[in-house]
């Protein structure tokens, strides 16, 4: 997607720098500022759904992206995790990041520790399908997020149809996202849940167990 290049030379630029998604000279490595970024919102918007919803004592809607318990890998792991694996190109989550505050806007859902990580690995792959040129098929993610092919299957049909197939994120949207990220570098601490060793499952069944910048706190 041209619109949403990094490489342009547009005002946005240096904070595309920072993020981290801009390419780096041939041979250098270097893991995405991006990534710590995202994962310290949706930790933060996670924490503060729960409380106010164990608070109101309200009770989410269960949906196919909700789980019985919270997977042993914290958000951070688990971002960490997609890009490594799934090779998509950093802007692949600030899009998804989009994607999925479409998706609580739609729907009746909360951002909580038991749907956060199936949101991510459905919206991360729509996302690389739509901005990358080249992305692994959908049996590939699902052992990448440790849902089976026929769940994975599921919920990006669930996804794509709950946002009624909007994909287009333009340069202007793109852009508010990414200084949203970017403000949360000053806006706190990261807040992680208790790390534990990385133990991707290979199933997390649910029976085992013009856009406007919205906040996911909100939901």
């Amino acid at each position: 997607m041209e619109a949403l290049s990094p490489d342009t030379g547009s005002a946005d630029s240096e904070i595309y720098q920072t993020l981290g998604l801009k390419e780096l000279r041939k041979g250098v490595f270097k893991v995405p500022r991006v990534l710590m970024l995202l994962s310290s919102l949706l930790e933060r918007s996670v924490q503060k759904n729960e409380i106010l919803m164990e608070k109101a004592q309200i009770k989410d809607d269960v949906t196919i992206f909700h789980g019985l318990r919270p997977p042993p890998v914290s958000i951070q792991q688990y971002v960490d995790r997609i890009f490594k694996y799934s090779a998509c190109s950093p802007s692949c989550f600030v899009v998804a990041h989009v994607y999925v505050d479409r998706f609580l806007q739609q729907t009746d859902i909360h951002l909580t520790s038991l749907n956060v990580h199936r949101l991510l690995i459905t919206s991360v792959m729509i996302a690389a399908k739509f901005v990358d040129d080249a992305f692994f098929n959908n049996a590939y993610y699902a052992r990448v997020g440790g849902v089976s092919k026929e769940e994975l299957n599921r919920l990006e049909m669930k996804f794509l149809f709950s946002i009624d197939f909007r994909l287009q994120v333009n340069v202007n949207t793109f852009g508010k996202y990414c200084y949203r990220l970017e403000k949360e570098s000053s806006d706190g601490l990261q807040i992680e849940r208790p790390i534990q060793a990385c133990r991707i499952k290979e199933s997390w069944s649910s029976k085992d167990d013009s856009t406007t910048c919205a906040s996911t706190i909100a939901r």
